[in-house]
């Protein structure tokens, strides 16, 4: 698409819409989509969410009286409406340059012609068949019933299908044409609650993006419902202390990054949910006032049995993208179906595989992201972007579920606190914080560090490197004095860093 004339836009959708046919495990037209957006004439961020709410016929009762406690992954009342098509056209209509039918050409190419699959990918594909063999129609993603091994070539003919005939017919038909119709019907076939009325009402949303400043870079995030509050929470903690002194991958730095970390998901699991509906204040929660009071938990010799959620001010499986184009556009992009091959529904005769985002929802009648009939869920999705001294510094993410504030908290500080080159940043080992299990270490960590960390007090598995357990990321750093671009890519998972 640059080579064609395309800006950063016009690039990053045209990239996840080929991700949906050569890695549709992770991503697609069933799926949600989050985006942060850099203009060079503007000099600004804007953050897009193009998430999708719970049907307005869901019931929290019905759920409960069938003696449920939580939403089953793989079940049709996880299927929220998917977002994706929608943010795809919201982005090119308001910052690209190119239409959805250009954009759209390669992932038409890919799934009518074919392509051979990777190592990597094959992987993932035969972890997520049996979800697919579950349902009626998931061999339309399978390859003579099964998972495609390495080098074999993937034709995708129904998706095809279902891309030209958004091609055509851009969002609307998907949101308001024969599509909205073939996936209700299906999704209340299988017992679920999706209806046309819902896609109708569907709409992208040009959010105010939240932020806050690390050792003077302006750190941005996508607000509620998406997890961005974490990253940013996490680092004003970790800004508290002098990680710098403490050194590279020494015990005390990732000690003090896993507490800050910690608190954040304790607050961010209480609170954040569809922004509607929140009884807390985002403003608070990511002020450096409240991250003061936090840091004052976090104890230097030992880990907290119980990271506890604060008190603040209160009112009534993906796939990431980032772009940045010789004119110094911007977009940060990440396209997901949330599990692998999201909820393993698809629709008959379409190759979408449904997401199951709505399985974040919980049963709990008084949490804030209980299930609720019209209610965007919390999500995990968060693209981010770096601006310094008013101009773009960098445009990253790091895909994993929950691990992506973790992921986005750690290449932050290894390029800011220890002034890392992207790729370092990227190839330096991570932790996971595994919420109810302890902490994940890459077997790449210094034992010392291992053994130390567990003498803090805190619970320590030592594991391969892996790019789903700590995260796939992707970054580019901009100069603004020069242009020079630089770009960084995961080591622990297929994709690249590409300049022309």
């Amino acid at each position: 698409m640059l080579m064609s004339g395309g800006n950063a836009v016009d690039a990053a959708v045209a990239t996840a819409a080929a991700l949906n046919v050569t890695e549709p495990h992770s991503t697609g037209v069933g799926g949600d989509l989050f985006a942060l957006v850099w203009t060079a004439d503007e000099k600004r961020v804007r953050a897009l969410n193009a998430s999708g709410r719970s049907p307005e016929l869901s019931s929290r009762d019905q759920l409960v009286g069938r003696g449920l406690t939580h939403i089953p992954d793989n079940s049709p009342y996880s299927v929220t409406v998917p977002g994706a098509v929608s943010g795809w056209e919201t982005l090119l209509d308001r910052y690209g340059s190119m239409s959805l039918s250009d954009v759209l050409v390669p992932a038409i190419h890919y799934a009518e012609d074919g392509y051979p699959v990777s190592e990597v990918i094959s992987d993932h594909w035969a972890a997520g068949a049996p979800r697919l063999n579950s349902g009626p129609a998931g061999g339309e993603l399978l390859l003579n019933g099964g998972p495609p091994a390495p080098g074999d070539v993937m034709r995708l003919p129904t998706l095809a299908s279902t891309l030209k005939e958004i091609s055509t017919g851009g969002s609307e038909a998907f949101y308001k044409g024969p599509l909205a119709g073939k996936i209700a019907r299906f999704v209340q076939k299988m017992g679920g609650w999706l209806s046309e009325s819902d896609f109708r009402r569907h709409r992208s949303e040009w959010v105010e993006p939240i932020s806050t400043s690390y050792r003077g870079y302006e750190c941005w995030q996508c607000p509620p419902p998406s997890q961005g509050v974490n990253a940013l929470m996490a680092l004003n903690i970790a800004e508290q202390f002098d990680i710098k002194s403490m050194g590279l991958q020494a015990t005390d730095t990732l000690h003090h990054l896993i507490e800050g970390m910690r608190l954040a998901f304790a607050d961010s699991l209480h609170y954040v949910t569809d922004p509607d509906k929140m009884n807390a204040d985002v403003g608070a929660l990511i002020s450096k006032a409240y991250a003061t009071d936090r840091a004052k938990l976090v104890s230097p010799d030992f880990a907290l049995k119980l990271a506890p959620h604060g008190k603040v001010a209160t009112h009534h499986n993906t796939v990431y993208v980032s772009v940045v184009d010789g004119e110094g556009n911007a977009c940060s992009l990440i396209n997901s179906v949330f599990m692998s091959f999201g909820s393993g529904l698809v629709v008959p005769g379409t190759g979408i595989a449904l997401h199951n985002r709505g399985a974040s929802f919980s049963l709990d009648p008084h949490h804030s992201n209980r299930l609720e009939p019209d209610k965007l869920p919390y999500h995990t999705l968060i693209p981010g972007m770096v601006t310094h001294n008013g101009d773009l510094w960098a445009s990253y993410g790091v895909m994993g579920a929950m691990q992506q504030a973790q992921g986005h908290l750690q290449v932050l500080t290894n390029m800011i606190d220890f002034g890392l080159t992207p790729q370092q940043a990227l190839d330096t080992p991570r932790f996971s914080v595994r919420l109810g299990e302890g902490i994940a270490l890459e077997a790449t960590v210094s034992e010392h560090v291992a053994r130390d960390l567990a003498l803090k007090g805190h619970r320590v598995m030592v594991m391969p490197p892996h790019g789903t357990l700590f995260g796939s990321g992707q970054i580019i750093v901009r100069n603004p004095d020069t242009g020079v671009i630089t770009g960084g890519s995961e080591p622990r998972a297929d994709g690249y860093a590409v300049g022309w």
